[in-house]
């Protein structure tokens, strides 16, 4: 690519140069209006001028501390936490409801397993059937075609505001079916912050007086980090996740931004649980009680790099069977024809089935269904080994004994119930992720991954009882249990903000090496034979054009020359051409922005010209004769961005997608050969995405 020309400083310049001058017009119309007393069939005119002004006035002192910009990164991070946090509080209410209700058929059961069963089923397809009557475009996680948008993608329907709302009410009914279902919320939610920010965004731009901004914004970056960060209460991990799953190019001036929205996002997420008196202060969302002094051994690094290949290696048989599940779903003529005409049908059978099988007298005390996603998590970071606990277990307090009997029921080792919910939740998972509902799939695979290393935990305690060295140096479970938590999740997403968003949930620093190990053992693995992630198979199931995802898939794509996708330049102007054909073509031609050659016999471009400096250029010579040329009228200007024939779709989709350039002009040799627009280069993804 010897003559890309990609000079982004000038393009940035030229933008906050355009915007200031917005800004200026704006404000001189806005102060017209307030001094105008011209007559209007508005009524009270003169209130609406003194409100006018105090709200000019509350702009400009807000203006002098800082740009506008940060006050809408202030509230995103306010409005997505109080989101969060209502809707959290909606769920607990229900899932209470559903257990109240559960514990009063005790003894009856029959009427325990149609509570158990039929609880779901009805909110689930709640859930499909409002979410695909007001909007069919939000069911599922939203972190697919949210990484579409942010590469350019056109998708307005999926930042719309009765999508927000659909979702919104989808997801709280989807929380509230339980551990029966098993799904979660960040993917759902990392959607809804996004299209918050689409409207802050529009918001910024109307006190600006700019344009709409494109769905590329900065702002729709800075949601995905707050999604995250009002989530879990963690503004660290929310950013990097926003870097390591929503961005293919991440911009060094988004960085400062997401920091400060994540950062208010999650300050007023956990001040929101102790003004409910959920917690007592400001602390972890899930406490945790590690030991410090001497939290792990030397030797047992080598056990959690086990324990991250272990994690890779179920991580792939994981993906495989969540495409192939997605592709039968697909495919299967009696699903898909039900899919199609019965959503809310599927929905209600699906977690029917689902509720049988985890039914308590079924399998369920297998799996420790009983037990919500919150209490599994809480139950498996725990730091006192469960072989120690087994050997005076009537004396645990409460809720510890609840969650030792729902892992230990009689007749049954806590082994046997690890390995069979290990075994089992697999499956069960795959099938939830069929279902066309608002959900997210980020927490159930961090609880599985919690429960591998859990699993392994247990197993090195039992067999080194004593210690490793000492009986000081006892084997903590729960350090493995958040490893493999960290470890897991990174592999299914091919990511590493698992590790420090486990860090984070926890406020558990001591084992903050043995996690990054473990992830960093399973993304290895994971990663190699270009393997796609889970929101990478989604792209490909659904036919997204996601080119990095494609890629992935399709490692040849990388090399696809873009000479074959070339379409013409449209008009092209000669350096020598005269007033008369100018005229002719300003009249004639709708474009902005004109390529100058040479000549036609030899098109070595030039540069280009603006239309309104043409029009400019013919006012100001136009009655000093029509034989003055081009290059006599007007300045060329040089080519801000130009790819060669030999340039891959890869490297032009790169330099579009970062410099937002709309055309680009392919030259060989320096000869130009034609252009590349933006709408093109969305057919061309759409193609490869339908070929792979």
């Amino acid at each position: 690519m010897d003559e890309t020309c990609v000079n982004v400083k000038r393009l940035e310049e030229n933008e906050e140069q355009c915007t200031d001058e917005d800004k200026t017009a704006q404000d001189k119309v806005e102060e017209q209006l307030i001094s105008s007393n011209g007559h209007s069939s508005k009524p009270w005119q003169q209130s609406r001028s003194r409100i006018r002004e105090c709200v000019l006035y509350v702009k400009k002192v807000l203006v002098s501390f800082a740009r506008m910009e940060w006050y809408c990164y202030a509230l995103l991070g306010i409005i997505t936490a109080l989101m969060s946090f209502f809707m959290d509080m909606t769920v607990a209410k229900l899932l209470n409801a559903h257990q109240w209700l559960y514990g009063c058929l005790k003894g009856h059961h029959l009427l325990q397993f149609l509570c158990w069963t039929l609880y779901p089923a009805c909110l689930c397809a709640l859930s499909t059937s409002f979410a695909h009557s007001i909007c069919p475009f939000s069911a599922g996680s939203g972190v697919p075609e949210a990484r579409a948008i942010l590469l350019g993608i056109d998708m307005p329907d999926y930042l719309s505001l009765s999508n927000l709302f659909a979702k919104l009410f989808g997801l709280i009914c989807t929380l509230a079916s339980g551990s029966t279902v098993f799904l979660g919320k960040v993917g759902p939610f990392v959607h809804l912050s996004i299209m918050v920010g689409a409207f802050m965004s529009r918001l910024h731009d109307s006190c600006r007086g700019g344009k709409q901004r494109a769905a590329k914004g900065e702002m729709l970056v800075v949601a995905s980090a707050v999604g995250v960060a009002s989530c879990f209460g963690a503004p660290v991990s929310g950013v990097l996740f926003s870097i390591e799953v929503m961005g293919t190019h991440y911009s060094v001036r988004d960085y400062c931004p997401c920091f400060f929205a994540a950062a208010c996002g999650a300050i007023t997420f956990r001040l929101l649980s102790v003004c409910s008196r959920d917690q007592e202060t400001i602390q972890a969302l899930f406490k945790t009680s590690f030991s410090s002094d001497l939290p792990y051994q030397p030797f047992e690094i080598f056990i959690f790099a086990l324990l991250g290949l272990f994690c890779s290696i179920l991580s792939c048989i994981y993906l495989f069977c969540h495409r192939w599940a997605l592709r039968f779903v697909k495919t299967n003529k009696p699903i898909s024809r039900l899919l199609a005409t019965e959503k809310a049908l599927y929905s209600a059978i699906v977690a029917f089935l689902l509720g049988c099988f985890t039914f308590y007298h079924s399998a369920g005390h297998f799996i420790a269904a009983e037990l919500t996603m919150k209490q599994l998590l809480t139950s498996l970071l725990d730091s006192t080994s469960w072989y120690t606990v087994s050997q005076n277990a009537s004396a645990l307090p409460e809720p510890q004994k609840t969650f030792w009997q729902a892992w230990n029921p009689p007749g049954k080792s806590y082994f046997q119930t690890l390995g069979f919910f290990i075994i089992a939740k697999v499956g069960l998972l795959v099938v939830a992720c069929t279902l066309p509902l608002p959900a997210g799939y980020f927490m159930p695979v961090f609880v599985y991954g919690a429960a591998v290393g859990r699993l392994v935990g247990e197993g090195t305690a039992y067999l080194l009882s004593d210690g490793i060295s000492s009986a000081e140096s006892l084997i903590n479970p729960g350090g493995y249990a958040l490893a493999g938590a960290a470890a897991f999740s990174g592999a299914v997403t091919h990511t590493l903000s698992p590790a420090l968003l486990a860090l984070e949930m926890t406020g558990q620093c001591s084992h903050a090496v043995p996690s990054l190990v473990a992830t960093l053992v399973s993304n290895a693995v994971a990663r190699a034979k270009h393997r796609p992630s889970f929101y990478d198979g989604i792209s490909l199931i659904k036919q997204l054009p996601h080119l990095p995802s494609l890629i992935r898939a399709c490692p040849k794509l990388a090399n696809v020359q873009i000479k074959q996708f070339v379409i013409p330049a449209g008009v092209v102007l000669e350096r020598t051409e005269t007033l008369t054909s100018l005229q002719r073509i300003l009249n004639d031609s709708t474009d902005n922005e004109f390529p100058v050659v040479d000549s036609h016999d030899s098109p070595i471009l030039l540069g280009t010209i603006n239309k309104s400096q043409l029009w400019e250029g013919l006012q100001q010579h136009g009655n000093e004769g029509l034989c003055k040329q081009l290059e006599d009228v007007c300045s060329i200007q040089p080519v801000r961005l130009q790819l060669t024939t030999e340039s891959t779709v890869k490297q032009a989709h790169c330099i579009m997608s970062v410099t937002g350039e709309q055309r680009v002009f392919i030259t060989e040799s320096g000869r130009l050969c034609g252009v590349i627009t933006w709408k093109e280069m969305k057919k061309i993804i759409e193609e490869m995405a339908k070929e792979v």
